[in-house]
């Protein structure tokens, strides 16, 4: 395996190492990825038997690096050409039920691989002379590999019930890596779902966030459905699943549909808060389902429920509360428009009022409501995407001609009030919406001479006399 240690980097460990008379092993995500020749991993874990802090240090001096130290982990860190290595000594772990934080004690290689989440991450490549290379990998690790399952060292109850986050990572594993969970690591996270409760909320959606940049995120919340987790975690979202039947008519799974929009996102975006949004856009649908026995199932409002639910979601779940869940927030309210549009014949004004809405975020929300057409019938598919194109093409002429993604209006509310000798009020507000509506519903262009012209008309209809000698 000398092939994946070809970085100088570890020769001068292996170096140092046995000079010091220390075994040293790189460990974990980093043997993982070049046993599969997946991308070359910057972030470098190494086990020391002995202290990893006085090793970090002695390197540290050798290649002329600064170290940081972080003693109640009890490692050590450096840069070294851009590689990130992390040192620590080899160790075993117990645990208290009511914690996940370990009680840490020196140990073997073999009790450091014992302590590790799975077998794909509990190999290491020994750094000293006489074994450099060597595949150190006790549980079977690259068996599993080949076979693409992710399994746990030792007894999965025991390394789940120790630390609870290991489930999600467990299927955020299996999702980036496109692997399945070994069938008693499944049982066992079933049986320890509740476990999760003791994890910080920022620490999960660390973990979910990763299970929803990956290549499939369906993937990932199907385990976490089919385990329990997701209904904890993240109820609002578990409770779009199931399908009601009234006079036999039935509406589609929510929860289902949600997963394959989000598939849909990810193929053409990696852009995390749109997937975000993929995960949201129906996220109020069980709270406005009606039946009616004319039209059958209806979720009438759900965008704008939706919308006023995005801030509290995201402050329960610990994501950021500024720009990013605004982004998310107008997504969810806007989806539907799109698609009414490309039902409907589209309307210059229609239009001018999405650009109005959506501004810089309409790529994005065109990108969405083209993911969210999931039916099954081809030729509707093909018809609303056919639709879509016409939509979008007229987005692009309107916008060309009228200027009106993140329109600011032509006429300010100081020059209404200096043009009528005016106060601030309502009725400069209600001047400035008449001059957004008339240029929205195309009444007028979008020019500061028309709106003026406007604007002395909508005036003198109100009783307002305009100076004529203020400089506008």
């Amino acid at each position: 395996m000398r092939e994946n240690l070809q970085h100088p980097i570890f020769q001068i460990i292996g170096d140092l190492a046995d000079k010091e008379k220390v075994e040293c092993y790189v460990v974990g995500g980093y043997v993982r990825d070049r046993v599969m020749q997946r991308p070359f991993n910057n972030d470098v874990d190494l086990v020391v038997i002995g202290s990893g802090i006085d090793f970090a240090a002695k390197l540290g001096d050798t290649i002329g690096a600064n170290v940081t130290v972080y003693k109640s982990f009890g490692t050590a860190m450096l840069v070294h050409d851009g590689i990130h290595l992390e040192f620590v000594g080899a160790r075993k772990e117990s645990y208290r039920s009511d914690s996940r934080k370990p009680i840490v004690e020196d140990g073997t290689l073999e009790d450091d691989q014992n302590r590790r989440d799975f077998t794909v991450n509990a190999m290491a490549y020994c750094l000293n002379a006489d074994r450099f290379g060597e595949l150190v990998d006790p549980f079977g690790g690259l068996e599993d590999m080949q076979n693409r399952v992710i399994r746990t060292p030792l007894d999965p109850n025991i390394t789940f019930s120790d630390d609870p986050l290991r489930m999600m990572r467990a299927i955020r594993f299996a999702t980036q890596l496109n692997f399945k969970i070994d069938v008693k690591a499944i049982q066992a996270i079933v049986e320890n779902a509740e476990r999760i409760k003791i994890i910080s909320r920022e620490r999960i959606t660390d973990e979910l966030n990763k299970i929803i940049l990956a290549t499939k995120p369906s993937v990932g919340f199907r385990y976490l459905f089919d385990t329990g987790l997701l209904k904890i975690i993240f109820p609002a979202m578990y409770n779009l699943q199931g399908v009601d039947v009234i006079d036999g008519r039935a509406h589609k799974d929510n929860f289902y549909h949600t997963l394959e929009v989000l598939d849909n996102v990810a193929s053409l975006s990696d852009d995390l808060w749109l997937r975000w949004a993929a995960i949201m856009h129906d996220i109020a649908k069980p709270a406005t389902k009606r039946f009616d026995k004319r039209v059958g199932w209806t979720f009438h409002g759900h965008e704008d429920r939706g919308a006023r639910m995005v801030p509290k979601l995201f402050a329960e779940l610990k994501l950021p509360l500024h720009d990013k869940m605004k982004f998310v927030q107008k997504l969810v309210q806007l989806h539907l428009r799109p698609i009414v549009l490309a039902q409907d014949i589209v309307t210059d004004s229609a239009v001018r009022r999405l650009l109005y809405e959506a501004g810089d975020d309409i790529d994005a929300l065109m990108l969405l409501c083209h993911a969210d057409v999931t039916t099954k019938n081809e030729f509707k598919k093909k018809k609303y995407r056919n639709n879509f194109e016409l939509v979008k093409q007229k987005l692009k002429d309107v916008e060309e001609r009228d200027k009106i993604r993140n329109w600011q209006p032509p006429v300010t509310g100081e020059d209404i009030m200096a043009l009528f000798e005016i106060g601030p009020g309502r009725v400069v507000g209600s001047i400035k919406s008449a001059v957004r509506e008339a240029i929205l519903e195309g009444e007028i262009p979008n020019s500061r001479k028309e709106a003026l012209a406007f604007i002395l008309n909508y005036g003198k209809a109100l009783g307002l006399s305009a100076k004529t000698d203020v400089a506008l």
